[in-house]
Order: structure tokens, then sequence, then C-alpha cells
């Protein structure tokens, strides 16, 4: 560890959901819910709003539908608008030091020792968080974001998450394992729910507890390598230096089991699990990959890799299950496995259909009913049937220009219709009109600027 809080975490507030909210003045103070609106649609994000309703990542949109009242806004993703505010955030944070390591679109680390002139006593960096944080609330037009600083990535990553949303948490060198101990083993990174089970099954369930395990213990419980992580990390000792700019070629997770495994049923349980950590990762890192890899260990410590590749770049945690379950039962699991991993290779940077994809069957499409365009509710109203051919190219939050009305929003769509809200960043509120899904007027639109006229 670093003698001084020289390692700055910045995670903006439920990012793509913030941005929604500040492009679309309607939904301020809303529930709002980012991801796919098909019928097998899953959440990307949800805003504060929506999760205290109990909507969160990777949930289903069906399941997150049914937990959030009437008026929460189900929206497609709008990566370029994300990505616009993503430089804007990176720029601020290349201003304080050459050293930034973008974890994902809204996560980043900052090495402030590498800056120029920096007091990295604790009142100066409090200072400069709190700084930061005020500039980028003005330079992206309200977003938030919660800064930690330590002496470390872990202490840092630790802090941002310790007072959310819009929080600012330093750890004063010495005060590590103060901060750390108390907190549940989850918070650690690596500790996916496979592992937490395993942990609380020896009575590990803070990360004091599982600081009083010894190594030998910890390797025989979850293998040698992430025993020994998960025993550094508990003593806060992680020297990990901040990288910049770093090329990501692959997303992935793995997992060692307590004993070896032979039933497909419950490897298929832990292939759904881990898909699922990888697609949230893909999502909120704004790639997609082509090539799905399962890795096998057996029970003679045999390692096998099986992969295949789809036509197509994919975040979608249900397809890479189901291509991993696939070359899961083309290896077999003869003697038994005793580690399995899935990942994701062949990255791109995120293309609209992925995630945010319709249901292929024609499913679920939002469609605003009368009385919503008259008390300016959002989409409250389901329809089903085929979707029109003429209703494809809109999808709920899109953005959109009328030749006489002007820019606006994709409200909701169904019926041969398509429903605008006619607003912007900079506009507050605005009117909604329900128009012909194949109006020769409407013309799908570049993201707003959030910035007023100088």
């Amino acid at each position: 560890m670093r003698r001084e809080a020289s390692v700055l975490h910045l995670d903006l507030d439920a990012f793509f959901a913030a941005v929604e909210q500040r492009d679309k003045p309607s939904l301020r103070g809303r529930p709002v819910v980012v991801g796919g609106v098909g019928g097998r649609g899953v959440v990307a994000t949800a805003s504060y709003e929506a999760r205290a309703y109990g909507a969160r990542s990777a949930m289903s949109t069906a399941e997150a539908r049914r937990r959030c009242p009437a008026g929460t806004a189900f929206l497609g993703g709008r990566f370029a608008a994300y990505r616009r505010t993503s430089d804007v955030v990176m720029g601020l944070l290349r201003e304080l030091s050459p050293l930034v390591e973008p974890a994902s679109l809204d996560e980043a680390y900052v090495d402030l020792a590498a800056g120029a002139g920096h007091d990295l006593s604790v009142g100066g960096v409090t200072a400069l968080g709190r700084d930061l944080k005020e500039r980028i609330s003005r330079a992206t037009g309200g977003v938030t974001g919660s800064v930690g600083i330590g002496t470390s990535k872990l202490m840092a990553k630790i802090g941002s998450d310790l007072d959310k949303p819009d929080g600012l948490v330093v750890v004063p060198p010495g005060t590590e394992l103060d901060v750390l101990h108390p907190l549940p083993v989850t918070r650690l990174g690596g500790v996916g729910p496979a592992t937490a089970e395993r942990l609380h099954q020896v009575g590990v369930k803070t990360v004091a507890d599982l600081a009083a395990k010894p190594l030998t213990d910890l390797v025989a419980l979850v293998g040698r390598a992430h025993g020994a992580g998960l025993y550094a990390l508990a003593r806060a000792e992680d020297d990990r230096q901040v990288v910049p700019d770093r090329g990501v070629k692959s997303v992935s997770h793995e997992e060692t089991f307590e004993r070896d495994l032979t039933d497909l049923d419950v490897l298929g349980r832990e292939i759904d699990s881990m898909a699922a950590r990888v697609g949230q990762r893909l999502r909120a890192s704004a790639f997609s990959g082509r090539t799905v890899t399962l890795k096998l260990r057996r029970y003679d410590f045999t390692t096998l890799t099986r992969s295949q590749t789809l036509p197509q770049p994919t975040d979608d945690p249900r397809l890479i299950a189901t291509m991993a379950r696939r070359l899961l039962a083309d290896a077999g699991t003869s003697g038994g496995l005793r580690l399995l991993g899935v990942g994701v290779s062949g990255l791109s940077v995120y293309a609209q259909g992925d995630l945010f994809s319709e249901d292929d069957t024609g499913g679920t499409t939002d469609v605003v009913s009368a009385d919503d365009i008259e008390d300016g509710d959002g989409p409250a109203v389901e329809a089903r049937g085929t979707t029109a051919p003429t209703e494809t190219r809109w999808w709920p939050g899109q953005d959109v220009a009328h030749d006489e009305l002007g820019t606006g929003w994709v409200w909701g769509r169904g019926l041969g219709r398509v429903t605008v809200r006619f607003e912007g960043p900079t506009t507050g509120p605005g009117p909604v009109r329900t128009l012909a899904a194949d109006d020769p007027a409407l013309h799908p639109a570049d993201p707003p600027d959030w910035r007023p006229p100088v």
C-alpha cells in the first residue's frame, strides 16, 4: 500500500439512467429503467427512484415491470449519448493525472501521485475530490458521481461505494482495516454468489471473518489463486497499479467448486450465474463480443477450453449461457469438474440491437393510452401482437426529430402509431404528440446537446 491516499476511484451514479433523466426533463425524479424493452429484455441500469421498488441491473425487464409502479419509463439504450458524456468526464480526470484507467464508461481509477503538484494530505485530496465532483456536474449537465480516495485501488473503490449516490469518502492511511473489516465479504472483488455461499457455509460473512481464516483454509475452499487473492484483500493488501487506457480483450468469470461436480443441471445453473455477471460487465463497459468460451478444469487438473463464435456480437447473458451450456454438453463432465469459467472475447464497441433488442417473436411493445397523453404520465399500456413493420424503426427513448414539431424522444409505440415527447435537456418538460408510425416528417436524430448555447 502507498503511504498517501493517492488513488482515486470515480463511479458515476446510475449513469445510463442519469443521462436519460438529464436529456428528458419529464423523467426527472421519476423511476427510469434502461435496458432491453422486449419481452426477453434485461435491465442495464435503474435510476435510484426505480431501485427503491427493487429494480436492479441484470434483472429481467419483465421482473422490473412487475416491481415498478405505473408511470415508470422503460427505455432502450442510447450509447452515443452515454459515450459523449463519458468522454467529457474522462477528459476531466486526465486533467488531474496522466494515469487514468477507465474500467467502463462510468468508472475509472486515477493515480493522483502521478499528477503535478497535488496536495496528497487527507485534507488536500478531500478538497480535490469535492472540486472534481462539482466540475463533473457542471460539465455534464447535472450527472453526479461518487468518489473514493485511498492508498490502493481496493480502498478507493470501496470508498466510492460507501456513500452513494453523490458521495465522497477518503480512507486515511492506516485506517484501511477499520473501514474494510465490518463490511460484508461480498464487497470484495471476486466474491460472487457462488463464492459467497461457500464462505457463508464456513461462517464467513464479513471481511473480518475472512481475515480470521488461515490461508490454507481459503486455498482448500476456493483454490490456490483465488484463496491467496482473498487472503490478501482481507488484509487490505493491494499493490495493483493504475494502468492508463488498457485495452480490454475479453470479459470472463470463473468459479472453483468446493467438490467436483458432474450434475449438468447444477453446472448449468453455475453457467447461468457466471453468464449474468459477464453480461453485466459487458454492458457497463459498452462492449459486446462474438466469441463465447467455456473453461473447464477436471478432477485431475486437466484444463480445457471450448469456444464458439457467433455471427453477431452480443452481451445478452441468456445467449452467452445458452452457448456455454452447449459447449459443456459437448465437452462432458466425466470424472467431475473442479472449476468452470465463462468468457466472451472478440469485443467491439456496443452496437444498438444486442441487449436493447426487441423480443424476436414480436412480443410486447409499449403503447401510450389516450389518458396517458392527457395527463402526461409515462408509458403504461401494453398491447400484444405482431409489431407492424413501420414501427420497427422506433424504440422507447430514441432521439427523433420532426420537420414541423422539432426534436424529442419516442415515448411509446404500437398499433401503427408512435408517441413522441418534444423536449430536450435545456427545454423543460414538453408536449406529447401521437403520430403515424410511417409519418414521413419523423426521423431518427442524434442525441441532443445538454450544454446551453453560449
